[in-house]
């Protein structure tokens, strides 16, 4: 199978990587020869560094990179059966780049868009056949990241979605299939995580240390959610809340933080400024702060942190099922295999107990009279069935 990769940046160079080493043949295109150049001396590095591992040997490495070419005209992916575009995160421009490449692709040629939140039928509309476009987002880095969200637009036609699954599947990568919705499914159930955390900070139950602490400690997430922020960057964790936010017509649950939008603004990024919630020091290792107190972090704070992050998790996902976004299974997968959660929220519902979700749902609410505390119609429902998800 030919695959055109568009945009050699990190997401482009690692799909390039991951179908490249399935065994396509790769067409790496970016306008900017030296961007070229950078991906392929990175590609050498890393699978070097696979080489030192004992996970390939160097004939593997030898016909990876003979399977991938680099190349700077868009007429030059012509001979693609699918191509991915993993550029910059702005419609009009992918729009412009669909519509030129499809003066060159054949007729039967897959275009699809690695976008994390945009529109895939706003996307598909700047096409002549807009039956054959789809999302695929993978999930950063992509060689390492299991998931891959696979998003039809209403126009995708059904042959189409059928050689797009098989294909990410061919790759050994698991695939959940999401409604073209904002944020899909992991950018969707994935802002609590974030929007919470801030607003717990904001309130000053606890500083950014603490919330950490109680999230990694109480609920074993890899992260806590200042440390991945600064992992991801402030900007784009910012940019994504705030389309989000307005993509769903501006609904509280989604609301942007006031302290994210000032430390994005100074160039407090993170990891790549050096400073973010946390410093950093010149090889992008944090400098750790003394966060928590020596009698340690109050059990009940640490409690009611976790609880509160983890219930308007467990309500996000409750509502993607309720509004047909994804199945349960998926659902669950894009949250442990997309972003490393502990547990699938939906069946850390089922442990927590349904009663507990909309009770604690219910506290909140009553305690803000804020229609982001809105408990989900399916929790409701499942609670007064006594039924579980699974």
């Amino acid at each position: 199978m030919n695959i055109g990769i568009i945009g050699s940046g990190t997401m482009g160079s690692g799909i390039a990587q991951v179908a490249a080493t399935s065994g396509c043949k790769v067409k790496l295109y970016d306008t900017n020869q030296a961007a070229l150049d950078k991906a392929k001396a990175a590609l050498e590095k890393i699978l070097n560094r696979l080489i030192e591992k004992e996970r390939i040997n160097a004939a593997e490495k030898n016909r990876i990179q003979d399977n991938i070419t680099y190349v700077n005209h868009l007429k030059d992916l012509a001979d693609s059966n699918l191509t991915i575009e993993a550029i910059i995160e702005n419609l009009d421009i992918k729009k412009k780049v669909f519509s030129e490449l499809e003066s060159y692709v054949a007729d039967d040629c897959i275009i699809a868009s690695n976008t994390s939140s945009l529109s895939i039928a706003s996307i598909a509309a700047s096409l002549n056949k807009p039956e054959r476009c789809v999302g695929i987002h993978f999930f950063n880095p992509a060689p390492l990241m299991q998931l891959v969200e696979v998003i039809p637009a209403i126009q995708t036609s059904k042959e189409v979605l059928e050689i797009t699954i098989q294909t990410i599947k061919d790759w050994k990568k698991v695939v959940a299939v999401a409604k073209d919705t904002p944020g899909f499914i992991v950018n969707r159930v994935a802002r609590p995580f974030y929007g919470e955390a801030l607003r717990i900070y904001e309130e000053g139950l606890a500083d950014f240390a603490t919330i950490d602490h109680s999230l990694k400690s109480l609920g074993g997430f890899r992260m806590g959610p200042f440390e991945l922020m600064d992992f991801i960057g402030n900007d784009v964790n910012y940019t994504v809340t705030e389309t989000v936010f307005t993509a769903f017509y501006f609904d509280p649950r989604y609301k942007p933080s006031f302290t994210q939008k000032r430390f994005a603004e100074a160039g407090y990024l993170g990891r790549k400024s050096g400073k973010g919630y946390y410093d950093y020091d010149e090889n992008g290792r944090k400098i750790e702060r003394t966060p928590i107190s020596s009698s340690a972090v109050e059990t009940s704070i640490s409690e009611t942190i976790f609880n509160r992050v983890l219930v308007m998790l467990i309500n996000e996902a409750a509502d993607a099922l309720f509004l047909n976004i994804a199945s349960a299974e998926d659902i669950d997968n894009a949250m442990t295999k997309g972003v490393n959660y502990p547990k699938g929220l939906l069946a850390w519902a089922d442990e927590k107990g349904i009663d507990w979700c909309v009770s604690k749902l219910d506290e909140l609410y009553k305690e803000y009279h804020e229609d982001r505390y809105r408990c989900s119609p399916l929790l409701r429902k499942l609670n007064r069935e006594d039924r579980t998800f699974f």
